[in-house]
Parts: structure tokens; sequence; C-alpha cells
């Protein structure tokens, strides 16, 4: 399918970059629509683990990669990435990124960090990356761009009218240091000058690719549940991680859109602050969390652990048109006597629903309503096919596909890169 998006279908963190760096081998260009570096994909190939927080997993296959002008790039961090990459033997030379992609500047994570440190008991939980400030900033149009690297002139007239302002906010409202312009505009000078060959046309080089009928994966960072417009608000990211932005975060019409693949871990995380109905309790997190190796790629936060949410898996299903899911990590819950899969809610007003609640308020204070599956005490190791899955375990994928109307196309049972069970070339739905 020439064009095929993937999207995380819970709070991030799902896998995507597996699934991602799998589909990649057979795609001819890998492309990030959305999101800065708070959101790390980690990769295990030929042993070695990789991870990633700007360049799309794609650079592991040799293909061309793409960041489209939905993302946010901070310069040091992306060099640091591409010289990582080269020094460990992979070429950075077919990465393209959008002159329309925002900039991560100093200030912004200055922002970042006091804005948070401000709102004490009520913060959100951020990286504290400067994510939310650059997309602020963008939305605001006082944004710099990666085209603004082109021309020194421009760049440095830009950043100059920027810290002209954003010193004040520092020095006046954060309490912070205000920054020095030739300190600051000699760095962002430097980090232009290696940056300026990757800028490019990005919206068009997708769309030949897709006219001469070349396959384009387009891949997301976070998940639905993150959405700025349709997730948890506010314990949510800075842009739109749902499907439908990968037609605007790249530069092409919705139409050219053939598929969309969910990724779900087979149980669910959170990073962060904010309402989770079927968090965890005591060993249970805690086995769930070391099994599955749940710490983030970026920070090394611990990531909450929670039961299988049907609810919100089918409100992610319903905004992102799913064609497929993946269900990601089912070897974490081997050896479990029970498995709870929460199927409803109940609200404040003690009636049940299947549907993800619309408010706010109802979803905070939404209990989850569980059905009990069998476990299975056999690891996933040696699966080679899905006629080797345990009994219960493939009823417990069954069952979830049928709960949420959606077929189930791969299925993860290991971290490395073939530890996948499908029919992963073409994504369609899974037949014995």
């Amino acid at each position: 399918m020439p064009a095929t998006v993937v999207v995380g279908a819970q709070w991030g963190d799902e896998g995507k970059g597996k699934i991602v760096d799998l589909l990649a081998q057979r795609s001819d260009i890998v492309c990030r629509y959305q999101g800065g570096p708070n959101a790390g994909h980690t990769i295990m190939v030929g042993g070695e683990t990789f991870k990633l927080r700007h360049v799309p997993s794609g650079i592991l296959a040799g293909k061309t990669c793409v960041l489209g002008a939905g993302c946010v790039v901070d310069p040091e961090v992306f060099l640091a990435e591409l010289d990582d990459l080269n020094g460990r033997g992979i070429s950075t030379d077919d990465i393209h990124v959008s002159g329309n992609a925002h900039l991560i500047m100093p200030w912004h994570v200055v922002i970042d960090g006091a804005t948070e440190r401000k709102l004490g008991k009520l913060q959100i939980g951020t990286t504290r990356r400067g994510i939310g400030p650059a997309y602020a900033d963008k939305a605001a149009r006082l944004g710099i761009r990666a085209q603004d690297l082109l021309d020194p002139k421009i760049l440095r007239q830009k950043v100059d009218t920027a810290l002209t302002e954003k010193n004040v906010w520092l020095e006046r409202v954060y309490g912070a240091q205000s920054m020095d312009l030739e300190v600051v505009a000699g760095r962002c000078e430097e980090h232009a000058q290696r940056l300026r060959p990757y800028v490019s046309d990005t919206s068009l080089l997708v769309d030949q690719a897709l006219r001469a009928d070349r396959s384009v994966l387009l891949e997301g960072a976070q998940g639905t549940l993150l959405d700025l417009d349709h997730g948890t608000y506010p314990f949510v990211t800075s842009s739109n991680p749902i499907a439908a932005a990968a037609a605007t975060g790249i530069g092409i019409g919705p139409t050219r859109i053939d598929a969309v693949l969910g990724v779900t871990k087979a149980y669910v995380t959170r990073v962060g602050e904010g309402p989770f109905p079927t968090e965890m309790e005591g060993p249970a997190q805690v086995r769930v969390r070391e099994l599955g190796g749940e710490f983030g790629t970026v920070t090394g936060r611990e990531r909450r652990c929670g039961w299988l949410d049907l609810v919100a898996l089918r409100y992610a299903a319903r905004l992102n048109g799913l064609s497929s899911l993946a269900l990601t990590k089912l070897d974490v819950l081997s050896g479990l006597d029970e498995l709870l899969v929460c199927t409803r809610y109940r609200l404040r007003d003690g009636s049940e629903t299947e549907h993800f609640p619309a408010h706010q308020s109802d979803f905070h204070h939404a209990e989850p309503i569980y059905e009990t599956l069998p476990g299975w005490k056999t690891t996933l190791d040696e699966v080679d096919d899905l006629s080797e899955l345990p009994a219960a375990a493939r009823r417990y994928v069954d069952y979830v596909a049928a709960e949420v109307n959606v077929p189930i196309s791969l299925i993860g049972t290991g971290r490395e890169r073939e530890r996948v069970l499908g029919d992963w070339p073409s994504v369609n739905p899974l037949e014995d």
C-alpha cells in the first residue's frame, strides 16, 4: 500500500518504533509527521540497541527519511543523533527536514522547565525539552523555522527579535537569567552550517514519491490519548498524533492515505500526570514494568502500568479510522494466572458506558469494569507461528480484536525486530 500511517493507539510508548522499523523493510520513504525529541523510539537490530529521538526509525533500514512540517526540531539534539548514527556506520545522507518545521530554541527549554516548576502540584509532567513552548510560538507566529537557517542574516534578525521579548519573560515572569544575543546567535549559526544540507521541500518529495507509486510510511510520536484536541487535556502533548495529522504534518492530501495501522500494547502504560483508570496496583505494576522495560527512552522515567483499556482503545479506533492493529508486548503478560481487561467505565452517576467520556470531569472519575481472562504460563520466546501461540494467548488476541471491532495484523512477542507474528508486509488481518 503506497501510503500507510502508523499511529499510537494509547498514551504513547506502544512500540511504534519497532513496528515502523519492521514495515520500513518494505517501504521506500519513512516520514515523521509531528512531535519533538521528547518521544524516543527504542529499537533492537542485530544485537544492537538504538534510541532515536528525531530521526524516523526507517534510517536503520537505509530508507529515505523525512521530518515533516508538523515536527519541531531541536538542532542540537538532531545533530547529536546524526553523529551517533554516523559513528555506528549508518549513513544519514538521505534525511530531509521540511523547511516549514519549527525549531526548538534555547529559550523554549528554559521556559518549559520554569513553567512546570511554577505549576507545582498542577504540573502536566512534560519532559521539559521545550516542545510545548516551541509549538506555542508556532501558533503565535513567532517561531523560527528550519528554512530560516538557510540565510544567516535572516536567522540573526529572527533570533534578535525573539530574544528581545523572551528575555523579558525569562527575567520578570520566570525569574530566570536572560540570554546573550551574541552567544545564542553564534551557536545557532554553528548549527545552521551543518543543518542546511538537510533542509528541503519534503511535501514535494513525498508527493512525487506517491505519484511514482513508491511506498511511503508515515509515523507519529506519542499516542492518540495525548492528542492536543482529542486527548486527555490538559495532560496531553502540544501537537496532533492522530492519523489525520499525517496529511497536514507532511503536506499531502488526506485521500493519499491508504491504510492506518494502530499500535497498542497488550496492556497500557502512561508517563507523567493525568487520570489512568486501569492503573495496576502493587506487585502487578512492578512486575509488568520490569518485564516490559517500562522506562522512558529519553528520560528514563518509570512508566505507570495498567490493564488493557478497551474503552480507550475503541476511542482510538474511532478517531484514527484504524484499518488494523498491531498488538505489542504480548510476551510480557506470560506467567500471569489471570488477565484483567477493562470493557466499560462506571461513571459518577452510576451508569455504565463502553464509550470514552466526552467530558474531562467524567473521565477523571471513571471506574473500570473488568472482564477476567485466563492467563498462560508458557513463555512466547520460541513461538514462530500463530499456530504455536498458547490457547489462552490466542484467545486474548481474538477477544481484543472482537471487542474493538478492528482486525489484528501483527503480534509482538519480544523486543527484537524478528519477534513479530503476522502478515507484516501488507498489514492485512491475521489468518491461521
